[in-house]
Parts: structure tokens; C-alpha cells; sequence
């Protein structure tokens, strides 16, 4: 609906709405811009203090994902007129705990009464002007890595119908309540070692995060920014524990099947992955990892999962080409 409406034209928008970038980016001053995002949904969890942190987590994400660094953020709340307030009091302060950990200050916010509680953050950053990882900028040749694994929307459709096993939820959990900040800081670190002479000694092409549209879905918009196709080893895919259980049983969220009907079109598969396998791939993702671009492969690898950070290689870029994303076994 954004593209429908008259474009503005500011020298300042560094990052606008142009390829389905994670964050708007805004420069400031020479060395300084700022880095603006928005998300807020429904309760996924049971537990109000829980889905607080997984709101906040989600929020801040998309600074991460741009290269950004997270400095304040406004609460948004939609709460029913007659519901306990202590639910809320739980939920905001589920949120602040994980704003407290990533360094962001809760400034402000806004809440309505909605028959339906809803939750998240505006969240504001900061970020250099040259150092902004956008969709587009992956190059053929580049490894392919992610640094969660897949399956929260399945098994959060499971949690939902109470069919949901304890170890599935505790893993899903851990998984959304964990922020993106050490893997977005072990990047720039190796990005700013100077011990490389140049950029390209260690790049940072593209990133993104996986959320809503899946993997498949994001992947899509690195592909279509940078006119590049891609090929994907489904077994090297990460999967949480349950998640293929929830498929098998039924638990399919309306969003993955939106997401197959839209993105599958541009998928080509061998015919040894099996159909679990394929539905996985479209799963939309509550605070997801970061998928990321990078001719260094396995020494970004290897930095983020000494720093705990469980990154895996799962494919590389290769030339423009049809199909656009080639799933292998």
C-alpha cells in the first residue's frame, strides 16, 4: 500500500520502503544516522511476562539487522477495558527486561483499549551512514548463514491448541527470547578489526532477519534487491525441537500457508526433500535469526558460535537464474 502512495524525496532517507528493508534509515549528520522500525502482535505465549520478551525481541530485531545499534523505544499497548491490569504490569515489564539487556531506553509509548491485546515497540538507533546492511548487496559467491533455528510459528499454532509439548515450548521460547545483539556485535567487530587492510577482507553483504514471510520469504527480498538467485541444502536448515512434529500433526498457521502460495512460485526442489522439509521453509518466524551474505563463510561462522551464537551454513548465492532459490537435499 506504500508504493501507492506519493513518493517522497528527502536526500536524507538513507533506507526507505523501496526492497522490504527491515528498518527506515535517516542520516543525521556525516558519521551518524538513525535507524526506525516498528512491530507489535498478539500474545503467543501464555504467560504475560514471557510474551513481553519475546515482543521486545522481536522489536529491536530490526535494528540488528540493519547494522544498527538500538537507543530507545516507545511502548505500544492495546489492552481490554476490563481485563486485570497486573496482566499488563507483567507484559511491559517482560518487555523492559529485555530493552534493560539489549541497552535500550523505554522513553515513552501509547495504549488504546482493544477488545484484543496487542503488543510491542517503536524502536530508534543509530548506525554510520556507510556501514548499513540492506537486502540489497548479496553477490554470487556468497555463503548463505542463519543464526536461529526455524519452527517458532508451527509450534506457537500448537501452543495455541494446546497440543504443544513442554520441550517444544521451552525451546521455542529460548529461541524468540533471544536477542540478535551478539550476533549483530560479533559482526561488527570483525567488519571494524584492523587488522584487515580492506572491506572486502571481511564483508558483510546483505542481511536481514526472518520473521513473518519465513525464510523462503526473505530470502526472496535479498534475492529480488540484488538480482541474484540462490541454492539451499534443506538438511543444513536448523529446525527447533517439535517443529516437524507440529507439522506432521496438522499445525500449520495461516501465515506459512500464505507465504508458500506467494514465494513458492520462485522455488525449484530436488525431488529427495521431502515435504516436511519444504513446508518448514515458509514458516513465519517470531524473532527470528538474522540471515546473512558474506564471502567469509566459515570464519563468520566460526566467530558467532564461539561467541554462543549457533550459526549454520545453509547455501550460497549463485548468478541470477530460474529457478531463483534451488532447494537441495
Amino acid at each position: 500500500m506504500l508504493g501507492k502512495l506519493a513518493r517522497q524525496h528527502d536526500p536524507n532517507v538513507l533506507v526507505g520502503f523501496d526492497h522490504a528493508d527491515d528498518a527506515g534509515v535517516y542520516q543525521i549528520g556525516p558519521d551518524q544516522a538513525l535507524v526506525q522500525t516498528v512491530d507489535f502482535f498478539t500474545p503467543i505465549v501464555d504467560d504475560p511476562y514471557t510474551f513481553g520478551q519475546i515482543a521486545a525481541t522481536n522489536s529491536l530485531s530490526d535494528v540488528y539487522a540493519m547494522g544498527g545499534r538500538p537507543l530507545t523505544a516507545l511502548a505500544l499497548v492495546c489492552f481490554p477495558d476490563k481485563a486485570d491490569l497486573e496482566i499488563l504490569e507483567h507484559i511491559l515489564a517482560g518487555g523492559l527486561s529485555k530493552m534493560i539487556e539489549a541497552g535500550c531506553t523505554v522513553i515513552g509509548g501509547h495504549s488504546i483499549r482493544d477488545e484484543e491485546t496487542k503488543f510491542g515497540y517503536s524502536v530508534t538507533g543509530i548506525i554510520h551512514p556507510k556501514k548499513v546492511y540492506q537486502n540489497a548487496g548479496a553477490r554470487s559467491g556468497d555463503k548463505l548463514i542463519l543464526t536461529k533455528a526455524l519452527g517458532t510459528g508451527v509450534i506457537s499454532t500448537a501452543i495455541k491448541k494446546a497440543r504443544a509439548e513442554r520441550v517444544w515450548i521451552d525451546a521455542a521460547i529460548a529461541s524468540m527470547t533471544m536477542l540478535n545483539k551478539k550476533a549483530a556485535e560479533v559482526i561488527g567487530n570483525l567488519a571494524n578489526d584492523q587488522r584487515r587492510t580492506t572491506n572486502d577482507d571481511f564483508a558483510v553483504h546483505s542481511m536481514t532477519d526472518i520473521t513473518g514471510f519465513g525464510l523462503i520469504g526473505h530470502l526472496r527480498e535479498i534475492l529480488m534487491a540484488s538480482n541474484v538467485s540462490a541454492a539451499i541444502s534443506a538438511a543444513k536448515v536448523p529446525i527447533l525441537e517439535g517443529a516437524l512434529d507440529c507439522i506432521h500433526a496438522g499445525h500449520i498457521p495461516g501465515g506459512l500457508n500464505n507465504n508458500r502460495a506467494f514465494a513458492e512460485c520462485l522455488v525449484e526442489y530436488d525431488e529427495q526433500v521431502p515435504d516436511d522439509l519444504r513446508t518448514i521453509l515458509y514458516d513465519p518466524q517470531t524473532a527470528g535469526g538474522l540471515l546473512i551474505c558474506t564471502p567469509e563463510g566459515e570464519a563468520l561462522t566460526q566467530a558467532l558460535d564461539q561467541a554462543g551464537v549457533p550459526a549454520v551454513q545453509i547455501g550460497e548465492v549463485i548468478p541470477n537464474s530460474k529457478p531463483r532459490v534451488r532447494i537441495s537435499l
